[in-house]
């Protein structure tokens, strides 16, 4: 693998894409909910502690102006490719899916936009054509059929220029008040098959989940149950970049830190609006492109500012002060 040379850019102004450069944003942890008319039946399960969550808290945070500014400055940008790592829903709601789906719609095209599932939609278990067939086309690698169920449609793979997005679903039920995830033994070993397929081939490889994939990102109620397993991979294999969101705030650690490689980095939510600046919604844009020893990564961050009503560049702080910490 080459080497992968990062930068945090603290001003946009010098971070104009180049001809070689491949821009993608990355945003997650959406929850485009209103939950408006839902039904008292619907919330006979796990559902009803989300409900509760979402009543007093949770709809205070999750805006949709903020949404509506998300949209409008992700035109403005205007990457290669967008990311999008799960909790579009909040419930998991046949009425979110198609919310979201009609989102997903205004703001691009399949081939555009990856998506990969969060925990919250799958908050229990429901049928895949009334969920996730409604963003299919979005998950869907470039060789894939017609998926019928969470559990076979991943891994995707999607090849764009010399960038291998690869997707994961780390989705899956939980009990109540846990937000674990687990990929499972099988997409595991089919990951191991498409990253030995890509190596060597001169792609600058992102694997893409919901859950953190670093040890104590996040609480034991909220991990990957087989993060170890994962990591032992993406080591093997010696990914590029791993992506991320459910932490709700700036991650960064290299998952093999003694040789510096394998960067994860995990995103805020691009839609809430918290009590601390660190939980103000945000996305990232990477910048990658060959340098001369190897690959180069350029991150800026773009956070939304009340005041102003919309997203701005940020000075990247955040995210150094989370590499610098992770990698401790």
């Amino acid at each position: 693998m080459a080497a992968v040379e990062l930068r945090i850019d603290a001003d946009e102004r010098h971070a104009a894409s180049l001809d070689a450069e491949f821009t993608l944003a990355h945003l997650s942890d959406l929850h485009l909910s209103s939950l408006d008319g839902v039904k008292p039946r619907e919330l006979l399960s796990k559902r009803m502690l989300g409900y509760v969550s979402w009543r007093l808290r949770r709809r205070h945070e999750h805006r949709a102006d903020v949404l509506d500014a998300l949209r409008a400055d992700l035109h403005a940008e205007h990457p290669d490719h967008i990311a999008v790592t799960g909790d579009l829903t909040h419930l998991g709601l046949p009425q979110e899916f198609r919310d979201a789906s009609s989102w997903l719609a205004r703001l691009g095209g399949p081939d555009r936009i990856t998506v990969v599932p969060g925990n919250h939609d799958a908050y229990v278990r429901e049928p895949w054509q009334e969920t996730f067939a409604q963003w299919s086309a979005y998950m869907r690698g470039d060789d894939a059929g017609e998926g019928t169920d969470i559990e076979n449609a991943f891994p995707s793979l999607r090849i764009r220029r010399h960038v291998a997005l690869i997707g994961l679903s780390s989705a899956l039920p939980s009990a109540p008040f846990l937000a674990t995830g687990r990929l499972g033994e099988g997409q595991l070993q089919r990951l191991d098959r498409i990253l030995e397929q890509t190596s060597g081939a001169g792609l600058f490889r992102i694997v893409m989940l919901h859950h953190p994939p670093a040890a104590h990102t996040v609480r034991w109620r909220k991990s990957l149950r087989d993060g170890a397993m994962l990591r032992d991979l993406l080591k093997r294999h010696e990914v590029e970049l791993v992506l991320h969101g459910h932490a709700h705030f700036s991650a960064a650690t290299y998952l093999d830190p003694g040789l510096g490689r394998n960067l994860a980095i995990g995103v805020p939510s691009a839609s809430a609006i918290g009590k601390k600046v660190d939980r103000h919604a945000t996305y990232h844009v990477y910048r990658i492109a060959r340098g001369a020893a190897g690959w180069r990564l350029r991150v800026s961050v773009r956070a939304f500012s009340p005041e102003q009503g919309r997203f701005v560049p940020e000075d990247g702080r955040r995210l150094r002060l989370a590499l610098a910490a992770g990698s401790a």
